[in-house]
């Protein structure tokens, strides 16, 4: 069915288009019609990595439900885990409109939406109010005019908010769309942020009685020093997972395309070649220490089952999703299955 209405979806502006997928697969959901909409995985493939057992290794990255309003819609389509965010402290608009750009002669996006969310607290009540009980991982950052000598502040803000939904929580540090926020992925300033949020994780645990991991996620747009250095702070630190990668500022790859100039983070298929090298270099830095999700560029099932040949135990995917729609995921998982049977366990 979603090949029959891409072209339909694609004559709107797109995140008009973001807008309308996401109600229209809420109908679907509640209307008991979601078997023409997609084919979830038909068994499960399990993998245990944070402590945590998933039921396959392919999530939905953060991005897509900013909110968490569609969790239940989203959960039917049979993700082995949802990840929902960015969400900070408080709501913002994000960017001027337009800022997300198709390019699908390349099947990629480019965005610069700047964590546009309704805040913390809409998060946590359209959570609350769900019935979906997958493995969620709600993903945090800070509010554009939090200035970066403060953005310990908000990440923490979020992580008291979040802990007791979450079942994992992603710390991003790696958005290209909110000034100064790469910055903190350097030296000093990313080792007391997670100084910071592993000693409030210790006083929430005790509070909750549950640690829940606490994950890094990084950009594609880092040389081999950068990765040395952040795996150098990780090391010890208490992190439990890093994320490999955002979107990247490089353009090279559809230059000369409609939108190819426009200002933020390009993701699809041409993302695919950096963020695995990106994995590969973190994998070897990290070993087995630090489990890896592998995300960016996912557009097929092979693409997934590299991405855990390069050191990933767990997949996401996103813009992938919207030039190929819910069978993707299927795709994925079933790819996996032939390519890496027995996904395993990880730390």
């Amino acid at each position: 069915m979603y090949q029959t209405l891409r072209p339909l979806l694609f004559s709107l502006e797109a995140e008009a288009a973001h807008g309308v997928t996401l109600y229209a697969l809420g109908v679907a959901q509640r209307s008991n019609l979601m078997r023409f909409v997609a084919h979830p995985p038909p068994a499960e493939l399990p993998v245990r990595a944070f402590g945590i057992d998933f039921p396959n290794p392919v999530g939905l990255a953060a991005g897509l439900d900013k909110n968490g309003e569609h969790l239940d819609a989203l959960g039917a389509l049979g993700f082995g885990f949802i990840e929902i965010g960015t969400v900070t402290p408080r709501p913002q608009p994000g960017n001027p409109k337009p800022r997300l750009f198709r390019l699908p002669q390349h099947e990629a996006l480019i965005n610069r939406m700047g964590f546009n969310n309704a805040g913390v607290d809409a998060l946590v009540r359209n959570v609350q109010q769900s019935h979906w009980r997958g493995v969620l991982g709600i993903n945090i950052g800070r509010n554009k005019d939090t200035p970066n000598e403060r953005a310990a502040e908000d990440y923490l803000t979020c992580l008291e908010h979040v802990y007791p939904l979450a079942s994992y929580v992603t710390v991003n540090v790696s958005s290209p769309n909110t000034p100064g926020l790469r910055e903190l992925q350097q030296g000093d300033s990313l080792q007391r942020l997670i100084a910071a949020l592993m000693e409030a994780r210790e006083k929430l645990a005790a509070q909750h009685g549950a640690r829940k991991p606490i994950l890094l996620k990084i950009a594609p747009d880092l040389d081999e020093a950068q990765m040395d250095a952040i795996a150098a702070t990780l090391s010890g630190s208490g992190i439990d997972g890093l994320i490999c990668t955002n979107t990247t500022i490089d353009h090279a790859g559809v230059a000369g395309e409609l939108h190819a100039d426009q200002q933020g983070g390009l993701s699809g298929r041409p993302l695919f070649e950096r963020s695995t090298a990106t994995l590969q270099g973190m994998a070897r830095r990290v070993g087995d220490a630090i489990p890896l999700i592998g995300v960016g560029g996912v557009a097929s099932g092979s693409d997934a089952a590299d991405k855990l040949s390069a050191g990933a135990t767990l997949v996401q995917i996103y813009s992938g999703l919207i030039y190929r729609g819910p069978w993707l995921l299927t795709e994925c998982v079933e790819e996996i299955r032939r390519q890496h049977p027995h996904p395993g366990v990880s730390a």
